[in-house]
């Protein structure tokens, strides 16, 4: 009989549990769970998702187990953007770097071209040719350019 008896009891015990939650907060702005709903009827509650997962027919689709293929194809993607993107990482540096190395050259330049008071050049023949005013202005106006662009 006792037996009996629990049995019942522990079939009362669980039909609670199965009960719904109720939020709501009161006029004092204190938040309230509870399985019944609050007397006042003015107060507006909000159902409280299940998570247990007690009324689901079927675990959802995110945490079912993916099959070996599916599981390697998200593996091979994650690899090659993986790649992909230490590839272009690879890029932006040498594009860098070689932004470096021009600014580097052109205030070089434009040094050699503001102080010095004659440049020597040397055309195909190997013969010695010193560069006129007009060439030089030019030249440092490129170097100044190039300035402009590389040495941000």
């Amino acid at each position: 009989m006792k037996s009996c008896f629990a049995i019942v009891l522990l079939a009362l015990v669980s039909l609670n549990a199965r009960a719904g939650v109720h939020k709501w907060v009161d006029p004092d702005g204190t938040v309230h769970y509870s399985d019944t709903r609050p007397q006042n009827n003015d107060i507006e509650t909000q159902a409280v998702r299940n998570v247990a997962g007690k009324d689901l027919a079927e675990a959802p689709a995110a945490s079912s187990p993916k099959s070996l293929a599916e599981r390697e194809a998200e593996m091979k993607k994650a690899r090659q953007e993986k790649m992909e993107a230490a590839e272009k990482q690879q890029q932006q540096d040498a594009q860098v770097q070689a932004k470096k190395s021009n600014c580097a050259a052109a205030r070089e330049n434009e040094r050699t071209l503001e102080q010095s008071p004659r440049i020597v050049t040397y055309d195909e023949k190997g013969e010695k040719t010193y560069m006129e005013d007009s060439t030089r202005a030019q030249k440092l106006e490129e170097a100044r350019r190039i300035i402009r662009e590389s040495c941000n």
